[in-house]
């Protein structure tokens, strides 16, 4: 009798681990689930949406191999088949218009997926983690790629973006480390922070027309990035958006932009040259620090504003041209520039900041505009190479701590405006130069005789200088300039 119980108990257990799982999982979807884990949804409608720990999805404690998803699901829901880990392929039906946020989270296993043409919504996070995933066509009818949608494909190799995705959130593709190109559509006009952040073997990537904003660290640590085509509607390229990509050779930036912020292109170590246009008005901290390679970069008149160490330790950088639109050089902006050999202050510059040509050993000419009223400390540090320093300012400029330490000033050579030659010879720092001279190019005679202060103006309106002494004016280079309402010539 024993024998039959024990065998009938068996058989019991061999029927229900034979059984299939069945259940409902919308409200007009039913699925069921096959012993050999092949999970069939069926129905017409929305799929309920799931949670990570208490409302599971029915079928998470069993393997899934394969999904068969019905003509008439029209959205998956969220979570639904997240850490599916043993499922390998799956298509999604053109009746499905929304694949839910972590819908296929964690399945690592999946190395394939046909996408619907009638999608239009990628959730957040919904591929993320599918470490298998080599390929990936998101079709026309596609209009958002959510936050970290595919983040962390790591074998994903390829991808196509249909012509309707407007926008790429952040962290979209971050951490594919085996992608190697892209084309972003004109469709798209945001592409978000840290979009592709850490796609370590991108080599190129094309960014359609429509882009306005490159966001925060959108590229960076792409460090097998060779080329990068920037569409003409980019206004601003975040900060860091190119940080790190050292495999970066040449960029060019469109008329479009007006921003480059902090760190934009910092440690691109292979970039030779840049053309930054007409519209940038503004280059922010770091922008192209650390650019070892880069040999020459031309400042346009736009940009107002240098951020400081936007130009630091460019060690290969032989020249620069520091336009008239500026106001202030920030500090370490030049910073370790060894290679650069002479540098010219446009009259413009009210201030040099802080350890701004700090290191620039092979520096030897240095002129400084007649508008510059400060120094700050170690602005001059380190420059061994120094020969000769020229001075339009006619009140001396003052010197914070340190701004031209550890440089040969008895063998300088300083040049300042003829009739301030006693007053450098006693101000704080210039006077520990040994050769000072008054300019020879400058004021060969007095050609300004009043008593009092006078406003002084080009003669194209620009003023020069406010409430000047008469040795003041007389000091101003060769020129034409209103004085008192009045034309006079600097002879």
């Amino acid at each position: 009798m024993k024998q039959i119980y024990i065998l009938l108990i068996a058989l019991l257990m061999g029927l229900s681990a034979n059984a299939e799982k069945v259940g409902t999982c919308g409200p007009n979807l039913k699925w069921h689930l096959t012993d050999d884990g092949v999970l069939t949804i069926t129905g017409k409608g929305r799929m309920y949406d799931y949670s990570f720990f208490d409302d599971v999805s029915p079928w998470a404690k069993y393997k899934i191999k394969q999904i068969i998803i019905g003509d008439g699901v029209t959205t998956i829901g969220n979570r639904a088949f997240s850490y599916c880990s043993h499922l390998t392929s799956v298509t999604i039906p053109n009746s499905v218009t929304t694949i839910g946020n972590s819908a296929f989270d964690g399945c690592s296993s999946l190395t394939s997926v046909t996408i619907g043409n009638s999608v239009t919504t990628i959730g957040k996070s919904a591929f993320d983690g599918c470490s298998s995933l080599t390929s990936v066509t998101i079709p026309n009818s596609v209009t958002t790629i959510g936050n970290r949608a595919f983040s962390y494909c790591s074998h994903l190799t390829s991808v196509t973006i249909g012509n309707s995705v407007t926008t790429i959130g952040y962290s979209a593709f971050d951490g594919c480390s085996s992608l190697t190109s892209v084309t972003i559509p004109n469709s798209v006009t945001t592409i978000d922070y840290l979009a592709f952040y850490g796609c370590s073997s991108l080599t190129s990537v094309t960014i359609g027309n429509s882009v306005t904003t490159i966001g925060e660290a959108a590229f960076d640590g792409c460090r097998s990035l060779t080329s990068v085509t920037i569409g003409n509607s980019v206004t601003t390229i975040g900060k860091s958006a190119f940080n790190g990509c050292r495999s970066l050779t040449s960029v060019t930036i469109p008329n479009s932009v007006t921003t480059i912020e902090e760190y934009a292109f910092k440690e691109c170590s292979s970039l030779t040259s840049v053309t930054i246009p007409n519209s940038v008005t503004t280059i922010g901290e770091y922008a192209f620090g650390y650019c070892s390679h880069l040999t020459s970069v031309t400042i346009p008149n736009s940009v107002t504003t240098i951020g400081g160490g936007a130009f630091e330790d460019c060690r290969s950088l032989t020249s620069v041209t520091i336009p008239n639109s500026i106001t202030t050089i920030e500090q370490s902006a030049f910073s370790g520039c060894r290679s650069l050999t002479s540098v010219t202050i446009p009259n413009s510059v009210t201030t040099i900041g802080q350890s701004a040509f700090n290191s620039c050993t092979n520096l030897q000419k240095v002129h400084i505009g007649d508008s510059v009223k400060a120094i700050g400390r170690y602005a001059f540090y380190n420059c061994t190479s120094i020969t000769q320093i020229s001075s339009e300012a006619v009140v001396p400029p003052t010197c914070e701590s340190g701004v031209f330490a550890n440089s040969n000033k008895s063998k300088c050579k300083l040049i300042v405006p003829k009739n301030s030659l006693d007053a450098y010879k006693q101000a704080y720092q210039w006077e520990d130069f040994s050769l000072i001279e008054g300019s020879t190019t400058g004021i060969t005679n007095t050609v300004y005789n009043k008593a009092g202060l006078a406003d002084v103006y080009t003669i194209d309106g620009t003023k020069r200088l406010s409430k000047a002494s008469t040795d003041e004016i007389n000091a101003l280079p060769k020129g034409v300039y209103i004085v008192n309402g009045k034309k006079i010539i600097i002879k």
